[in-house]
């Protein structure tokens, strides 16, 4: 294949990244862990017939996503994650005129906590039957919801994207100052992001028809049996008297949680050694992945958890899809920008530093392709960098690493569909006018106004 390796580097870029975009939407269309083994056919042409040398998969990220997931599908198997969810359905249901604000609240925060999104599912068919309910258009706490779990994850002290993205940008050749990595990240995500998911509530609370108003749904519920389907039984947590090894099992997650919180704000307070004249201090990635796996470990053996249930439950399942698609995907990605960064740095460049906000743009297509917010980071935050794009840049735009609402095909959009027997969050027409694409937009688009508006405030840019 001596032909390809004579091409001009331009030439090579081009067909390189045709290869990469047909993975990447060939491996979206099937699905599950289709997408990261995909990134084995990108692999082998880039290497054996580009003479590309592979790049380093993101054996951190991978990791960390590990031990992360196996902690939270811990306490799923346990029945902690009941307890949070009964919680949150009593806050709920006590104000049910206000579930389009409140409903993603909840599972903005819900994220937070655990570091996943995916916990929004068992969420979802509760916040449909108190929108039904109380007369309220599901769509708009439904959609909201979805999109608000997904928001969680640059906020959360647990989630793989947070952890990696405060890594590279420790590493960056020029760091910023005063950035001292993991609080810092938080100081501008939480309330950043925050923000942006307050928008979609205010957004959502006047979207679409009132459903007395909507003259499709009432067409449809003047059928009975189709009027008995939309209203059906309660879905409810609620009444449910939950065992104390439920309890027990939250309260060690959440400790954990705290303790690494607490690490990443105090750094003395993690162990250093001596290497030579340098003084190495424990990872902040290191540190999540020691106690995740500890809170695992403390759940099983303080709850009577059947560990065999804990491979088999949704949040597992979901996450070992994430550790694949970031395995193929960055791998990837890593290896074919590698070598042409040079060229983009010379040609893109100055664009990036002239306009920032296209760095934005770039990332949050960037994650649509690989539909996962670390793997997102980890393929596109070390290019950038190459190219020139400043860390404050960088750290201001954190929240535009979430785009894959702009089609719907991610599970919990696709899960919210299901749930929604009214029929009114939908996928529209022309595919891309679906109930989701405008309160991500306008989410993320505050996010990353007020994201960039915080790194001026502590100085970044």
């Amino acid at each position: 294949m001596s032909f390809l390796t004579s091409m001009s580097e331009g030439w090579q870029f081009a067909l390189q990244l045709i290869i990469v975009l047909v993975c990447l939407f060939y491996g979206a269309r099937k699905g599950g862990v289709a997408l990261g083994l995909l990134g084995g056919i990108g692999l082998v042409i880039l290497v054996f017939l580009f003479n590309v040398k592979p790049g380093n998969p993101s054996i951190a990220v991978m990791l960390t996503i590990l031990a992360v997931v196996a902690a939270s599908a811990t306490l799923q198997a346990s029945g902690g994650l009941d307890v949070m969810l009964q919680i949150a359905e009593r806050l709920l249901r006590r104000n049910p005129k206000y579930v389009s604000i409140l409903a993603p609240l909840v599972t903005f925060s819900l994220t937070i906590l655990c570091g996943t999104g995916h916990v929004v599912y068992t969420m979802l068919p509760i916040i449909y039957d108190i929108a039904i309910k109380n007369n309220i258009r599901p769509e708009r706490p439904m959609a909201a919801s979805s999109v608000a779990s997904q928001m969680g994850i640059i906020a959360s002290p647990v989630s793989v994207a947070v952890v990696s993205l405060t890594a590279m940008l420790l590493a960056a050749e020029h760091p910023l100052a005063n950035f001292d990595g993991y609080l810092q990240l938080l100081m501008i995500t939480v309330p950043a992001s925050l923000l942006g998911v307050l928008a979609i509530g205010i957004f959502s609370w006047f979207r679409g028809k009132d459903l007395d108003k909507d003259e499709a749904f009432q067409k449809f519920i003047s059928v009975p049996e189709n009027k008995e389907y939309v209203y059906g039984e309660t879905a409810t947590l609620l009444g449910k008297k939950l065992p104390r090894s439920y309890w027990v099992g939250m309260w060690i997650f959440l400790a954990a949680i705290v303790v690494v919180a607490t690490l990443g704000a105090f750094e003395e307070l993690r162990p250093s050694w001596q290497v030579g004249e340098k003084t190495t201090r424990l990872s902040m990635v290191n540190t999540i992945q020691i106690f995740m796996l500890l809170a695992g470990a403390l759940i099983i053996i303080f709850t009577p958890t059947d560990a065999n249930k804990i491979s088999k439950n949704e949040v597992f399942r979901s996450g070992m899809i994430a550790l694949v698609a970031v395995f193929g995907i960055s791998w990837m990605a890593d290896s074919m920008f590698a070598v042409h960064t040079p060229m983009m740095k010379e040609a893109l460049g100055s664009v990036v530093q002239d306009y920032p906000w296209t760095y934005a743009i770039m990332l949050l297509l960037v994650s649509k392709f690989v539909n996962s917010q670390a793997a997102a980071l980890a393929a596109f935050v070390p290019l950038a960098l190459g190219i020139g794009v400043s860390p404050a840049v960088i750290l201001a735009f954190a929240p535009a690493c979430y785009g894959y609402y702009i089609l719907p095909t991610y599970p919990s959009d696709l899960a919210a569909i299901q749930f929604d027997r009214s029929g009114t969050t939908r996928i529209g027409k022309f595919v891309i006018n679906h109930s989701f694409i405008i309160p991500g937009l306008v989410g993320v688009f505050i996010s990353c106004c007020f994201g960039y508006l915080f790194a001026k405030m502590h100085g970044y840019l």
